[in-house]
């Protein structure tokens, strides 16, 4: 009896021990997540200041409303939406009576010229003469004289010539630059006169926006600041906020009287194809920039207790760090706290990494750690 005790105390005993090793196993599964996958970036050095955000409107660059330079009737003025490129025909205007005149300035140069032959000829035959003492020297005076007002009208008459072709050659108004008809301003069977608008004509291509800021940030926008561009981009049901980095092309330092504000002229982002007369806003700093650590705006966690991000360790696992943040240019933002230039932060995966945990940095962004 007691050895069945005892071999049944043995195999419960061993039972025991089995089910405390599985319970430790299973508590150190717990206890050792696998490596969380994440994307890292560098914590950098950058001048930054608080941005001001106004809106803005892309214009384009060529936005013309062409206008006739002779009188006549209009015979064809292009159609909306039609696309025009340089030296193009925009509008066509009667040219009849233009034709005639040309002709009539031919003939007169015509006429003038064999004019001319015979009083050259003449005051040749009338020197000879005087030589002679067969003709008086007042004879041969007059002569000249003929044949120098002669050759003024002549002159005078291919001006008018020149005059007329060129008349002739503005029947047709051509577009001056690339771009595409807006709105037709003048129809078919009107008349035109010099300085009547015959359609409005925009470069779709060339494009830039526009933006009114405080004459006060008159000493911090210069030519060439880098500034961030945000528009809303339609992404299913929502409209996302999207920014770009750009620079301002010129500053007008010209200030409205009402407004207080002046006009700054911003080139449009890379890759980016905007409609003349889309809404943008416009992000330009509204102080003296300074130097900050900055991080991407994705390394930012948000949770009730503050504002964290994770640093990758030099044994390959995540360390929480407590940040403020400050000003913010484009996709970084400044931050304060115990990050340095050249430390790598995780961008992507951070959501629900815990401190200390293992990390599996992806290929993409392996060569930002082995850089440290």
């Amino acid at each position: 009896m007691i050895f069945l005790s005892s071999g049944k105390l043995t195999i419960a005993m061993v039972c025991m021990v089995v089910g405390i090793n599985g319970m430790s196993s299973a508590v150190l599964s717990q206890e050792s997540p696998p490596p969380a996958i994440v994307e890292v970036a560098e914590a950098s050095d950058e001048l930054m200041a608080p941005e001001v955000y106004m809106p803005a409107t892309v214009v384009s660059m060529n936005d013309s409303r062409i206008a006739a330079e002779i009188t006549g009737r209009v015979m064809w003025v292009a159609p909306e939406g039609t696309y025009l490129s340089k030296g193009d025909m925009l509008a066509e205007i009667d040219a009849r009576n233009i034709e005639l005149t040309v002709a009539r300035n031919k003939t007169e140069i015509k006429r003038l010229h064999a004019r001319l032959d015979f009083l050259r000829a003449d005051l040749e035959r009338l020197r000879e003469l005087a030589v002679k003492k067969h003709t008086p020297a007042s004879r041969v005076e007059e002569a000249q004289s003929t044949l120098l007002m002669t050759e003024q009208e002549f002159a005078q008459a291919k001006i008018n010539l020149e005059q007329s072709l060129l008349d002739l050659k503005r029947a047709k108004v051509l577009a001056p630059f690339p771009g595409r008809v807006v709105t037709r301003l003048a129809q078919a069977g009107e008349y035109a006169v010099p300085g009547r608008e015959m359609a409005r004509l925009v470069d779709t291509e060339h494009l830039e926006i526009r933006a009114q800021a405080p004459v006060g940030l008159s000493n911090v926008l210069v030519d060439g600041l880098e500034v961030s561009v945000a528009s809303n981009v339609e992404k299913g049901s929502d409209f996302v906020r999207v920014s770009d980095v750009s620079s301002i092309r010129a500053v007008v330092p010209v200030g409205d009287e009402l407004s207080r504000t002046m006009e700054i002229r911003i080139a449009v982002p890379k890759e980016q194809n905007y409609v003349v007369g889309s809404a943008l806003q416009v992000g330009v700093p509204s102080s003296v920039p300074v130097r900050v650590v900055s991080v991407p705006r994705d390394a930012l966690v948000l949770r009730r207790e503050g504002t964290f991000i994770y640093r990758v360790k030099e044994d390959n696992t995540a360390e929480r760090l407590a940040v403020q943040t400050g000003a913010a240019k484009g996709t970084r933002v400044a931050v304060s706290g115990n990050v340095e230039h050249g430390d790598i932060v995780i961008v992507r995966g951070g959501e629900r990494l815990r401190p200390g945990q293992s990390l599996a940095i992806k290929e993409t962004t392996q060569a930002a750690v082995l850089g440290r």
